[in-house]
């Protein structure tokens, strides 16, 4: 073979070879790395209740014969009140916090309701209404009533606290309490008493 024909043999192997290198050659890869969402913040707690405490309100009549008890406890809505009552007649009955810690016969040394706002009696009252205000009991015809309410805005030992210098007291009353009448709702003549009394710590 002529050394023409031979150079350009090898002339046009190389150039192919060239070719594929240059197809065949390093490439950038792109890797796709998958996005995870942030996790979602943890949820906050509420606080704590004031002190978490409880207390107790034994209540007696006016010739001292126990009629039922009472317990108070602070939770993250308010104070959680529990009682069961009985031997006060059927019907209607008024129940409101007094402001003072004292329950001798006839009741009035439990002092005026607990309004450390300055505010007249009553739910209805555009005035109102007072923090010791209360939802009427209603003693079914067995004479005996258990019920529960929730009361916000006061605790034991927190803001607005019942168990202060002079205590509080709890009152039921001998007729239903209208909500609009200043200073304790026209409800009649004091029945039953009993002292806020803090438990022990546990």
């Amino acid at each position: 073979m002529p050394a023409s024909r031979a150079f350009a043999g090898r002339s046009a192997l190389f150039a192919a070879v060239g070719v594929m290198a240059c197809s065949t050659g390093s490439t950038t890869t792109t890797t796709r790395v998958p996005v995870t969402a942030a996790p979602p913040p943890a949820r906050t707690q509420p606080p704590a209740p004031a002190y978490n405490a409880t207390a107790t309100a034994m209540m007696r009549d006016l010739v001292g014969s126990r009629v039922g008890t009472i317990t108070l406890t602070d939770t993250y809505a308010g104070l959680l009140i529990r009682g069961t009552i009985s031997e006060l007649g059927l019907g209607a009955h008024a129940i409101h916090i007094h402001s003072v810690g004292r329950c001798e016969p006839p009741f009035t040394t439990a002092g005026p309701h607990f309004n450390p706002d300055n505010r007249q009696h009553g739910f209805k009252n555009p005035r109102g209404w007072h923090l010791g205000d209360l939802p009427n009991l209603d003693t079914p015809a067995s004479g005996r009533l258990t019920f529960e309410f929730l009361l916000t805005g006061v605790t034991l030992r927190g803001k607005n606290a019942l168990v202060d210098g002079d205590g509080a007291s709890i009152i039921i009353h001998a007729s239903r309490d209208d909500h609009v009448t200043d200073p304790a709702g026209d409800s009649g003549a004091r029945a039953a008493c009993g002292v806020i009394t803090l438990s022990a710590s546990r």
